[in-house]
């Protein structure tokens, strides 16, 4: 089969994959923007919706959904999914090596995402719903959860998962997902892109922002910055900051903690392994991080606001290591899944 040629490069030395990366994150922030500044043309149609019923409701969907807005929500996330797996079967057969430079089928990709950007924008202002009309909102989170856990197996062998210590996972279940991961993940983002609106509140703002960033890495596949070891922990280190702002501006007391300290434990113990870090910087990030603990679980930080949402005891410590337990549980717990399918697998040829 034909193998697809790298892109032509640039004449100055720069290189592409870092160019289409910066362009990408003004052109993540330019959309985002023309979202916030939409917000107009959506406070007649969201004073339709039905009140807010707690942590398994999902607010923004329309309360009388019809053909037409299930139609447009499911065929345009449907149509987009196919395509980027087609794109990702094609680099795989076609390109099938790393280069600075963008090869056609990245021009494809980034095309096609910023295409159904634009038509995500259109479906909000003309039929408004995403797929949170007709599935769970632990979907949407459980599906990023897992992705994240996969970037965990997958990085293991290059920053180690407990404070630079290699786990010894099957190697042949890290081969598969280095191989077929770009499905998964496709999947995860695209779906989660496609389950909200896109409405205009501090919340959904960061979320788009974030998943266009993660979509933005999608679209470079097979280029060298995919697989940069800063511009990966970046990714990650996002959903600390998205996971805090979603909880503490949604006024969920018990949640923001828990996610703020949660990926931060992620961080200090796992991600920033990948960085090439001087002891004294991971000794002083690790300070930090304990230090701002203590300030906010031993009632101090409640004492200065007098903010209810800053209110913690001693008991609520263990907030820190629930997110932790799950990531690296699921680790653990999907290696043996993945591994005896493959093991019967290979058995069923020899």
């Amino acid at each position: 089969m034909a193998t697809e040629t790298t892109g032509v490069s640039d004449p100055k030395g720069r290189r592409q994959d870092v160019m289409a990366l910066w362009i990408g994150i003004i052109a993540s922030l330019l959309f985002t923007g023309i979202i916030w500044i939409s917000a107009p043309l959506l406070v007649d149609l969201e004073n339709t919706f039905l009140p807010d019923t707690g942590y398994e409701w999902y607010f923004w969907k329309l309360p009388n959904p019809t053909f037409w807005t299930r139609f447009f929500a499911w065929s345009t996330y449907l149509l987009h999914q196919v395509l980027i797996w087609g794109l990702i079967y094609y680099a795989q057969t076609r390109v099938r090596k790393y280069s600075t430079n963008l090869h056609r089928v990245n021009y494809y990709a980034l095309a096609v995402n910023a295409l159904f950007i634009g038509l995500h924008f259109l479906r909000t202002h003309t039929t408004y719903d995403g797929l949170a009309q007709d599935t769970s909102i632990y979907s949407s989170q459980g599906s990023v959860i897992v992705l994240l856990v996969g970037i965990l197996i997958i990085e293991n062998q290059t920053r180690g998962l407990f404070f630079g210590k290699k786990m010894p996972f099957k190697k042949e279940v890290v081969r598969f997902l280095r191989k077929y991961h770009g499905y998964y993940a496709s999947w995860a983002i695209i779906y989660t892109f496609h389950y909200h609106p896109m409405a205009v509140t501090t919340a959904h703002l960061w979320g788009f922002f974030y998943t266009f960033l993660l979509l933005l890495q999608g679209s470079l596949f097979f280029t060298r910055i995919h697989t940069n070891r800063y511009w990966i922990v970046v990714q990650e280190v996002m959903v600390l900051f998205h996971g805090t702002l979603v909880a503490y501006s949604t006024q969920q007391t018990g949640l923001w903690t828990m996610f703020m300290y949660g990926f931060l434990f992620m961080f200090v113990v796992t991600q920033m392994y990948a960085l090439g870090l001087s002891k004294p910087v991971r000794w002083s990030i690790f300070a930090i991080s304990i230090g701002s603990a203590l300030v906010i679980y031993s009632g101090l930080l409640f004492q200065i606001t007098q903010n209810p949402l800053t209110e913690k005891t001693w008991i609520d410590l263990n907030e820190i290591i629930r997110i932790p337990a799950i990531l690296y549980g699921l680790s653990f717990l999907i290696i043996p899944l993945i591994w005896g399918p493959l093991w019967v697998a290979s058995k069923m040829r020899t």
